[in-house]
């Protein structure tokens, strides 16, 4: 959100800086709903739920777990396309094969 934005929305909320204590903080929660929307629309966009944001604190923590998830899952299904590879392979040099030890690389990258 831009300063202008805020701006805007100040004006078209209270008046010209017509703020009291309580209206500030009014103002300020007004505020952090639509940064907490710009960042849901964000993240609902590029297929991540929202399920448990309820503050913009709340949904990257949310965010960030899934995205973690995402990289689990993608590294297990390379560590998988690894082995299937290795399983395969009825060539003469099967015995020297590394998929193994390509499985095995790609799931300690998740360990570290």
């Amino acid at each position: 959100m831009t300063k202008e934005d805020i701006i805007r929305m100040a004006k078209n909320e209270y008046g010209i800086y017509a703020f009291t204590a309580d209206s500030l903080a009014e103002f300020a929660t007004l505020v952090a709903a639509a940064e907490r929307e710009k960042l849901a629309a964000w993240m609902i966009q590029r297929g991540y739920a929202t399920g448990h944001g309820d503050t913009i604190k709340d949904l990257l923590r949310e965010l960030d777990w899934q995205i973690e998830e995402r990289i689990r899952n993608e590294r297990e299904v390379c560590a998988k396309a690894c082995e299937i590879l290795g399983a395969e392979d009825d060539s003469f040099y099967a015995e020297f094969s590394r998929a193994k030890d390509c499985a095995a690389a790609i799931r300690a990258r998740g360990q570290q």
